[in-house]
């Protein structure tokens, strides 16, 4: 395990993996979250806040967290009843674990998830048949009106003391006489426990809650070097946390998992019940604890933190790693990827329109020597570079990588180049079913209409079949895979150069 100071350029995102642990911090929340999010983060329809302050598309969130509440509670010696407020709208009452620290026997016998929260629509079904006021609004707007509440679908209608019937489309405030039983104001866990003593126990439980997810976000400033190809780039990052659980843990400890941790799946959903394990942490200003945990990594908060319901917060992940040496590449692929092989591909004309876009990447490696080396999580990848006229950052492009190990290469998609196109064509071919070969030449050509040479990476998909031999080529070439062959190609300043090969194929 290492300690990653604020002031190391590392990027974070993170991880736990819910382990029952005693803790040396006995009070407080403390909440880990797992991500299913894609890459780039999550939909913004899933955390848009909701006039009102609801929380509509909690359980469309792509993730999940493992909560641990430590609280004080009085409980009665023997059997009694105990109510648990403020958990998660979204939890899932089957991974609820209840612990007392200050009396281990004592145990739960029963358990009830109470979530018939208050709200105008149940309160309206609610008192059907009952007198109610309404206060006149809009075009139905006059004196409030009292009256047996009929009907609360399109609008209300009410049965005045005088037998009359009031349909009422527009209306203000409802008022009503009192709360109806069974509704309450906060999701509530009732327990019926046995404890063996009575009075203050310093209580822990955890349960695991939907509606609440994390993402890495990084940004990158590209700053060109002596050559068209070169330069460095300075890197930072933040994480955003979406939290529409239905709850707000304030002042938590925080943890978040990174890595592909693999969950039951529906039909039947069957979650593990993990209990959150905590790392202590004395510095309250403290940046990220990192350490291999199995086969993820773990990044620990050495700080508290408060998540508020119907939230997207965002803490910054380390401050930014600066000139860490880094490359631009361009690479022309010329025909369309294909699938897997059925059999040969004989058709002439099989593959033969072509793109003509060159694409620009940039490139690094993630490695302690050029002042990075460690676990990247997935997340999007925005890149700005300084416009020297008015020192402004511009945006360039973006992407999203994958979980990157340390002295891994980072490669990211900006886009496709402007002023250098490419050209591919079939020159021939010709097919032999007895033999049961064919042979296909091709031709690249690439122009740069640039004031300065450039470097293009050709790649070529040799896709008509496994089997085959390179007969002729105008350029070296490097072998990727079974069927992939790249050609580094300069091309001069406002010149052209030409890639010419010709393969034959046996099946």
């Amino acid at each position: 395990m290492h300690r990653i100071p604020l002031t190391r350029p590392l990027l974070i995102a993170a991880l736990t993996l819910a382990v029952g642990a005693q803790a040396a911090d006995t009070r407080g929340t403390a909440i880990t979250i797992y991500s299913s999010a894609q890459p780039g983060g999550v939909p913004v329809e899933f955390y848009r806040p909701v006039p009102g302050g609801g929380m509509p598309n909690g359980m469309a969130v792509p993730g999940y967290a493992m909560v641990r509440d430590t609280r004080s509670m009085s409980i009665a010696a023997g059997r009694s009843t105990v109510r648990f407020t403020d958990v998660a709208a979204l939890i899932d009452p089957t991974t609820v674990s209840f612990q007392s620290l200050t009396d281990p026997a004592t145990r739960v016998l029963e358990q009830n998830y109470q979530f018939d929260l208050i709200g105008m629509d149940k309160l309206l079904q609610r008192y059907i048949d009952r007198p109610i006021t309404v206060d006149r609004a809009g075009r139905d707007a006059g004196p409030a009106t009292s009256g047996t509440l009929l009907s609360a679908g399109d609008g209300l209608v009410l049965r005045g003391a005088d037998g009359s019937i009031h349909a009422l489309r527009e209306y203000g405030a409802v008022h009503f006489a009192e709360l109806p039983g069974g509704l309450i104001t906060r999701p509530t866990l009732v327990w019926s426990l046995v404890a063996t003593r009575g009075g203050e126990h310093q209580t822990r439980v955890t349960y695991q809650t939907g509606g609440i997810t994390w993402w890495a976000d990084y940004n990158l400033i590209f700053n060109e070097g002596k050559d068209a190809n070169s330069g460095t780039v300075d890197l930072g990052a933040w994480v955003s946390i979406v939290n529409q659980s239905g709850a707000s843990f304030e002042d938590a400890r925080l943890k978040l998992i990174a890595g592909d941790v693999h969950r039951a799946e529906p039909p039947q959903r069957v979650y593990l019940q993990k209990r959150a394990m905590e790392m202590a942490a004395a510095d309250a200003g403290a940046g990220f604890e990192e350490k291999a945990f199995f086969e993820f990594h773990l990044y620990t908060l050495g700080r508290r933190t408060t998540l508020p319901n119907n939230s997207t917060k965002q803490i910054e992940l380390f401050d930014a790693a600066k000139a860490v040496p880094a490359r631009k590449v361009l690479v022309y692929y010329g025909a369309p990827d294909f699938g897997g092989w059925s059999g040969p591909y004989t058709d002439r004309d099989y593959g033969t329109p072509a793109n003509r876009k060159v694409d620009v990447y940039l490139e690094f490696r993630n490695d302690k020597a050029r002042g990075l080396g460690m676990p990247l999580p997935a997340g999007r990848v925005r890149v700005t570079k300084l416009d020297s006229a008015d020192d402004s950052l511009e945006f360039i492009g973006e992407d999203t990588i994958d979980h990157t190990p340390k002295d891994e290469d980072v490669r990211i998609k900006l886009g496709s180049a402007f002023d250098v196109v490419g050209e591919r064509r079939q020159v021939d071919f010709s097919i032999d079913t007895k033999a049961r070969t064919m042979e296909e030449e091709i031709e690249v050509k690439l122009r740069n209409h640039k004031a300065q040479p450039v470097e293009v990476l050709v790649r070529e998909t040799l896709f008509r079949w496994s089997g085959w031999e390179m007969l002729t080529k105008s350029h070296a070439y490097v072998k990727e895979d079974a069927r992939t062959i790249h050609f580094p190609v300069r091309i001069e300043k406002d010149g052209e150069a030409t890639v010419r090969y010709r393969v034959r194929y046996r099946w």
